[in-house]
Formats: structure tokens, C-alpha cells, sequence
């Protein structure tokens, strides 16, 4: 599995019994701290193996860093990264690093799936419900976080939950027969969601009363405090998206925003989902029905 879909990772089918899973992400800080930025790159690239039904079991660092960056700040981005993927049971085995004008970090990581066991973003079905495992808001709030405009407690919700592993959403979900999975990262929901519908040759409603939303991204949204993400992502979907009169702009402002290490969204037929659901708010608790798939409409994403 490689270019013919978008899907989350390439897959290499090695037997009847095992196929690979290998990602590769990195990005910029996103947040102050060096520790918990390498957790937070660290849980972002490992969520593509979850994602496609697998479990991590090798990672390589990726590290690019400006000369006058001092070692224990190196260091400390690298333990984050170390500690997270220990947290998933995979292992570190080395590297690369290279010069660079701007700190980037992240993995290229492999995961093992049986090969029947492959979740792709491309086979959800009419009559699905569609589950969500975290909230939306982290590419606003981190934009507003930078400017000292949200509570120290909005601040601590989003790090934790950027650098919470999708492991838990993964075993869970691992239970059931999951038609397609994908995880929520930069092209934001309605972005992964229109990827999931045109792979599939479905629309996918998605209801804006059912959201996980984190605290203050709302409020941040109508304020303006928009990353230009989302602003891309916006222009990308143009002509993709039917969103009913009565959606509240920031609400559509918060779909369209980019997330960093956001949750899985799971498609499932809905004789399963809310056992599912069930199971998954047992331990994630802010899990949500987030929408339905439909047959195939004028547009493959519909807002209500």
C-alpha cells in the first residue's frame, strides 16, 4: 500500500501472517518546553501505526537543530521522544541529525499488522457511525497559547492531550470489526474526514452539536485567533464542503484547524458503535459519535 490512497502510512505485506507499517513525521516546537514538545512529536508520528490497525515496534529520531542550540536542550527534546516511545512499547534504535536554521523533531517509525488486520481510511460504509477520541482545537489554542490569551488549565488540557498516545483508542477499537481509521493531524477533521469520503466513494455528515471540543478554542475562534493552517486547509476543501446556514462560523473555523497529535476517527457499522463508544469512554472519556457515512451526495462532507 503506497500512493494510491491517503492513507496514514505505506504498508509492506511481508507474508501471510505480517505486513510492515512505516511512517514518517516531524515538525517544528509547538510548544515552549523541550521535553514535552519531543513527547508531543514523538506521539504524533506514532499515531499513523495506530491509526492503520498496527503496533509500534521501531522508531529512528529525526533531529534538525541550530548550531546555537545548547546540548541539554537537544537532550531533552530527544528523552521526551525516548520516554513516549518506551510508553508504546516500541524502541528507539538511533538516528539522524542534521543543521538546521529551526528545531524540528519527529520519527520514522514501523509497526507490524497482520495483514487482514490493515485499517485504511478508504473503506468506510454507508450506515456507519463515524467515533472521534479527542478533542478539536489544538492548532487554535496553541496560536492563542502563544500570545498568553487562554487559562494555564486550557494550556495543560492541550499538551496532555497532544502528548497522549492513541494506544488506548487503538486496543480498544481493536475489539471490533472498524470498517476505516484515520488519525486527525494537519488537515484537521474536515480535511481527514474528506480524504476518508472521496477514498471511499461515501459522504460523510459530521454534526457540530456532537464535537469534542477542548475548553476556551471556541471562544479563541471567534475572537480570530485562527492559525494560517487553517486558512489552507479552508481553500483546499473549497467546493468539498456543504455546511448548513445555521453552523456557527468558529465552529467551521475549528473543523478546518490543523491538529497536532489529534485522535483517531474510526468508522464502524452502527450496530457496533455505540458498544464501542461504550468501551472507549471507560478510559477515554471525551470520545464521541462525531457523525454518519452516507451514500455518495452531491458533496462528500456535509456540516449540520
Amino acid at each position: 500500500m503506497g500512493f494510491e490512497s491517503s492513507d496514514d502510512a505505506a504498508i509492506y505485506r511481508i507474508d501471510d501472517k505480517i505486513a510492515v507499517i512505516h511512517t514518517l513525521d516531524l515538525f517544528p516546537p509547538v510548544v515552549d518546553d523541550p521535553y514535552l514538545y519531543g513527547q508531543i512529536a514523538a506521539a504524533n508520528a506514532l499515531s499513523d501505526v495506530y491509526a492503520m490497525g498496527g503496533t509500534p515496534k521501531l522508531a529512528l529520531n529525526i533531529l534538525c537543530y541550530p548550531e546555537d542550540l545548547d546540548g541539554e536542550t537537544i537532550k531533552s527534546i530527544l528523552q521526551g521522544g525516548y520516554d513516549k516511545v518506551r510508553e508504546a512499547d516500541a524502541v528507539i534504535a538511533g538516528g539522524h541529525t542534521l543543521k538546521d536554521n529551526e528545531p524540528k523533531y519527529g520519527l520514522s517509525v514501523i509497526g507490524f499488522v497482520h495483514p487482514d488486520q490493515i485499517l485504511t481510511n478508504s473503506n468506510s460504509k454507508a450506515g456507519d457511525l463515524l467515533i472521534l477520541t479527542k478533542p478539536l482545537g489544538t492548532g487554535i489554542l496553541n496560536t492563542a497559547m502563544k500570545a498568553n490569551l487562554i487559562k494555564k488549565e486550557t494550556e495543560n488540557a492541550i499538551i496532555s492531550s497532544m502528548a497522549e498516545l492513541n494506544k488506548k483508542a487503538y486496543q480498544i477499537m481493536s475489539n471490533y470489526k472498524v470498517n476505516a481509521c484515520t488519525d486527525i493531524t494537519g488537515f484537521g477533521i474536515l480535511g481527514h474526514s474528506y480524504e476518508m469520503a472521496a477514498s471511499s466513494g461515501v459522504t460523510i455528515c459530521l454534526n457540530t452539536n456532537s464535537l469534542p471540543l477542548h475548553p476556551e478554542v471556541r471562544d479563541m475562534a471567534k475572537m480570530g485567533i485562527i492559525p494560517a493552517g487553517a486558512y489552507t486547509n479552508r481553500n483546499f476543501l473549497e467546493g468539498k464542503v456543504k455546511a448548513d446556514p445555521s453552523v456557527a462560523l468558529e465552529l467551521l473555523d475549528i473543523m478546518y484547524d490543523p491538529q497536532t497529535s489529534g485522535g483517531l476517527l474510526i468508522s464502524i457499522p452502527e450496530k457496533d458503535a455505540y458498544r464501542l463508544l461504550n468501551d472507549l469512554k471507560a478510559e477515554i472519556a471525551c470520545s464521541e459519535i462525531v457523525g454518519e457515512v452516507i451514500p455518495l451526495d452531491d458533496y462528500p462532507i456535509i456540516v449540520k
